[in-house]
């Protein structure tokens, strides 16, 4: 594995390390309900922080992580993409997830899509990770749909009830998308 940059650069967007100014930032799109609608709750700022400070630590622990995102002369944090590894036990681990989460006035503009393929394309150039896959409700179409730009494959027999969520809640079914280091470089960076 060669050495995990500081940050990533893309046509419009800098996928950069944690910093402790992010932290209020985070905490105010972790509140929001209509970004956390296909979460069982919003976070508390307590939580927001440690969920940050456990996205900071992937990049010591497995060379990749979460980058938070900034949008350069529009604001220093748009929200975060990357990396990580799953460490909870589900029918589809052990894995590597992609995941994002924005806050709601930079959606619509593309920069999931765009920040994360720079994130696969990272992992999948500078590591020997192989697969990595991205989950969600069925509910969110929205994530859904930055899933099949990116070029990740549904995988209809892995759609699961996750366990952290309550049987037969509304929440519970999720839908399992992936894509390959192969599949990737072959739809071209």
């Amino acid at each position: 594995m060669l050495p995990c940059p500081d940050e990533i650069r893309t046509e419009r967007l800098i996928l950069r390390r944690w910093r402790e100014d992010d932290l209020p930032h985070f905490a105010r799109l972790n509140a929001n309900p209509h970004v956390m609608r296909f979460f069982l709750k919003t976070r508390t700022r307590d939580e927001s922080d440690a969920e940050a400070r456990w996205f900071a630590e992937r990049f010591a622990v497995d060379g990749f992580g979460p980058w938070a995102v900034e949008v350069p002369d529009v604001v220093p944090f748009a929200g975060f993409v990357g990396i990580w590894r799953i460490l909870r036990q589900m029918p589809f681990t052990p894995a590597i997830e992609i995941g994002w989460r924005f806050d709601e006035s930079h959606w619509g503009k593309g920069y999931a899509a765009e920040a994360a393929k720079s994130a696969l394309q990272d992992v999948f150039l500078r590591t020997d990770v192989p697969e990595v896959v991205a989950y969600t409700t069925k509910q969110n179409e929205p994530s859904q749909r930055v899933m099949k730009k990116l070029g990740m494959r549904y995988d209809p027999t892995a759609d699961f009830d996750h366990p952290a969520v309550p049987d037969r809640h509304p929440l519970s079914r999720h839908v399992l998308y992936r894509i390959s280091r192969e599949a990737f470089v072959e739809t071209g960076p």
